[in-house]
């Protein structure tokens, strides 16, 4: 149980003691940073409480935006140890409400502070009231597989050497998001397999089978690429029907790149 005011420099840290010391929580009105810290924090921990986010839709939305976030939270609902509810009345504080204290987040300055109430009465009828307010919310809608999923499925049905490198691209970016700020997850999907030299059918099969992208997404997204100069494809007959394309690097300098600095040397292409 937390029962002393916290003081630490980020919210992940907060989070975290907060998070050890309580089996189930409802964490009301958080940030976008905190939502972000919070699926960090819970990723991070050997064993993890059952956490209710009761949040409005916007910062929620705007945080599962980031592919690394929405992934990592969709593990944890599968493994039901994380729940998303959307609730527009929010209280004007970020609260962390356990059977045992309540934690008032405030940030100041270069430290955040969780401001503990460990009262009996009012702790009970803290917890009470928001568990009741998340019971009635409505769900939020993660449409983002699994981390987990998209890890294991690239390995069987594309191949290790591509799943391999997908998790080094992922390991090298602090958001994928594919607006500027990161790359997005067809994207990264496109490059990976065009550096192991994978068919855009596969891959666009894959991807949609899990959940990630339609096909129609993949192949738009694969001819943007093929526009800037980053992806190439040669035709591979088969069979029956129409040849299908391999999907090749298309500059020299994101073929020299190890996969871990393939997303910022595709960054400064499509940013040129």
């Amino acid at each position: 149980m937390v029962s002393q005011n916290l003081l630490e420099k980020d919210i992940e840290n907060i989070l975290t003691t907060a998070l050890g010391s309580v089996d189930e929580m409802v964490v009301v009105n958080p940030s976008r940073e905190m939502i972000r810290e919070l699926v960090s924090a819970m990723d991070g921990l050997e064993t993890t409480p059952v956490v209710h986010v009761l949040a409005a839709e916007r910062p929620l939305k705007d945080v599962m935006d980031d592919f690394l976030v929405a992934s990592t939270a969709a593990d944890l609902v599968a493994s039901d140890t994380l729940t998303l509810h959307v609730k527009e009345d929010m209280p004007v504080n970020s609260l962390l409400v356990s059977a045992e204290s309540v934690v008032s987040v405030v940030s100041g300055g270069d430290h955040v502070a969780g401001l503990v109430t460990d009262d009996g009465a009012f702790v009970d009828d803290a917890y009470a009231h928001y568990t009741e307010q998340y019971e009635s919310a409505d769900s939020f809608s993660l449409r983002t597989p699994p981390l987990s999923q998209v890890r294991e499925t690239l390995d069987s049905d594309i191949g290790p050497e591509t799943a391999a490198d997908f998790d080094a691209v992922l390991s090298s970016l602090q958001t994928a998001r594919g607006d500027g700020d990161g790359l997005d997850e067809v994207t990264i999907s496109l490059l990976v397999a065009a550096k192991n030299g994978e068919l855009l059918y596969d891959i666009s099969k894959w991807g949609e089978d899990i959940g990630l992208a339609s096909k129609a997404t993949f192949s738009r997204t694969k001819t943007q690429l093929e526009d800037r100069g980053l992806i190439d494809t040669e035709k591979v007959p088969i069979d029956v029907g129409r040849p299908r394309l391999r999907l090749m690097l298309g500059d020299d300098r994101l073929g020299d790149a190890e996969a871990d600095e393939l997303a910022s040397v595709a960054q400064s292409l499509l940013a040129s």
